[in-house]
C-alpha cells in the first residue's frame, strides 16, 4: 500500500511540474509581449532614441531565438533553460527601464 501511495504522489508531482512549466512558458511569452510594448511606447513617446530602440529590439530578438531553439531541441523548456530565459528577460527589462529614463530623447 505504501508503495502505491508513493507512486501516486510521484505521478502527481510530475503532472504538477509539467503543468507549471507549461504555464511559466506562457508567462515568458507574455513577458516578451509586455517588453515589446514598453519598447514601442518608448519609441512613440520619444524617450528612446533610434539607437537605443534598435539595441533593445536586437536583444529581444536574441532572447526569442534562444527560446525557440530551447523549445525545439528538447520538447520544451527544461528548468535550467527557463531560469536562463528569466534571467535574460530580467536583464532586458532593466535595460529598457534605464534607456527610457536616461534623459536622452529623440
Amino acid at each position: 500500500m505504501r508503495f502505491g501511495v508513493t507512486k501516486v504522489a510521484a505521478a502527481f508531482v510530475c503532472v504538477w511540474l509539467g503543468a507549471s512549466l507549461n504555464a511559466s512558458a506562457q508567462g515568458i511569452n507574455k513577458r516578451q509581449a509586455r517588453q515589446q510594448a514598453r519598447i514601442y511606447q518608448g519609441i512613440v513617446s520619444g524617450s528612446l532614441t533610434r539607437g537605443e530602440a534598435r539595441r533593445l529590439e536586437a536583444q529581444e530578438a536574441r532572447i526569442a531565438a534562444l527560446e525557440a531553439r530551447d523549445r525545439h531541441t528538447g520538447g520544451g523548456l527544461s528548468v535550467r533553460e527557463h531560469r536562463q530565459l528569466e534571467r535574460d528577460l530580467n536583464r532586458e527589462s532593466r535595460d529598457i527601464y534605464r534607456q527610457k529614463h536616461d534623459g536622452q530623447s529623440r
